[in-house]
């Protein structure tokens, strides 16, 4: 009897190894291959440059989305838009060291001068 009880739990133990085999294979397949697990990362588009408190309840934020810089108040009873279209590479410095010096700041809203 002890015989037969040792057979059925052996063959019920390679059972579930080949079940747990099959499984793992088979999420193995469906997930990312192995050569795109260690592929570069794509380049990061937007990212959270600075944070200012204005008070208790109000924030600055610069975001900056594929080179061009927006500048955001958020906290109070709505987020608003301060300034849109500052170029990334736009900096006090640089317009200090503009050649020409006809660098001028983007109008607020990002909408062209006329």
């Amino acid at each position: 009897m002890t015989e037969v009880l040792l057979r059925v739990l052996a063959v019920a133990f390679a059972a579930a190894a080949v079940v747990a085999v099959a499984v793992i294979a088979r999420k193995m397949m469906r997930g990312p291959r192995l050569s795109t697990l260690f592929a570069p990362k794509p380049a990061r588009r937007i990212a959270v440059i600075e944070q200012v408190a204005i008070d208790a309840k109000r924030k600055l934020v610069l975001v900056r989305r594929d080179n061009i810089e927006h500048l955001l108040m958020t906290g109070g009873p709505i987020d608003v838009v301060v300034e849109t279209g500052i170029g990334a590479t736009h900096r006090a410095s640089d317009a200090k060291t503009s050649p020409s010096g006809s660098a001028h700041a983007p109008h607020p809203l990002g909408l062209a001068a006329e």
